[in-house]
């Protein structure tokens, strides 16, 4: 890897496969002080997104997070126009959001696996998702989509990528819910392959790379087309869910439930934030919001 990045920090793993300069990339998030998705991250992923899609990549990527508490506890609510237009940079004005960002990870010729410690809420649950594979720790992993508790739906692939892994029922309910989902369930649900008690995850993830590293790229590239080609969602899929978060995430509702939560000092390495679910679950209702 020739790119320099603020938030991300790579390094060679011991994958086997041959001909290339490095089988396995390790790429960890380190974006302190709790790995928001801004402007920053966006603009490294971009960068890093674009150094995958060369001849001379690894086989396999495996992205970790360095902060325990949070792999991406979702994006920076305080900086979505920037992050925005950070995400245009990879394929023009007309996606201009998360959502085509990550399709184009779905879509690399490269292994992808995630590697969960922490919380993947939001935002940071749909990069998950958009990896080819995801393993998560059976006591420190939580996913969750808090979208619609704060007012608008999933925009960056959630809605896509959960009806099409857990089922109509499913889907539903940890969209409308916005509730946390623990590794054990999200693995029951399908919303990740596995969940792996945590003194192993590391050696396991690191195995499962290895190996894949091995085998004729041609193959690897072969089969993860052919899967893609089922089973991702189409462009006009990913740009319409992205158009719809975009409208409602700047309604009056999504203004004042945003308001609320910040004033529960939100984005901050506090008990909002790290039981988000909870927290989402006694929000006043705006005034829109309530039944008559």
């Amino acid at each position: 890897m020739t790119a320099s990045y603020e938030t991300i920090r790579t390094r060679a793993g011991t994958g086997t496969g041959t001909g290339r300069n490095g089988a396995v990339l390790y790429a960890t998030f380190d974006a302190p002080p709790m790995n928001l998705i801004g402007p920053e991250v966006v603009r490294d992923l971009v960068t890093l997104i674009k150094e995958l899609s060369r001849p001379a990549a690894p086989h396999v990527v495996i992205f970790d997070s360095a902060d325990a508490d949070f792999f991406f506890p979702h994006v920076d609510m305080t900086k979505v126009p920037e992050y925005t237009a950070e995400a245009a940079k990879a394929g023009g004005p007309g996606d201009a959001s998360l959502g085509m960002l990550f399709r184009k990870l779905s879509r690399l010729p490269v292994v992808t696996i995630a590697k969960l410690r922490g919380r993947a809420r939001g935002a940071g649950s749909e990069f998950l998702l958009a990896c080819d594979m995801r393993f998560a720790s059976r006591e420190n992993a939580v996913l969750g989509q808090p979208e619609v508790g704060i007012g608008a739906p999933p925009g960056a692939g959630a809605i896509q990528h959960l009806t099409r892994l857990l089922g109509r029922g499913r889907a539903l309910e940890a969209v409308l819910t916005s509730a946390d989902f623990d590794a054990d369930l999200a693995e029951r649900y399908g919303w990740i392959n596995r969940a792996i008690p945590d003194a192993e995850l590391d050696e396991f993830v690191a195995g499962l790379a290895t190996r894949i590293s091995g085998f004729p790229q041609d193959a690897l590239i072969a089969a993860e087309s052919a899967i893609n080609a089922v089973s991702l969602p189409t462009p006009a899929e990913v740009r319409a869910d992205a158009a719809l978060f975009q409208q409602l995430v700047r309604t009056d509702q999504t203004q004042h439930r945003t308001a609320e939560l910040f004033e529960q000092v939100f984005q901050t390495r506090s008990t909002t934030e790290l039981d988000l679910g909870d927290a989402l679950g006694h929000l006043n209702p705006a005034p829109d919001d309530e039944v008559p």
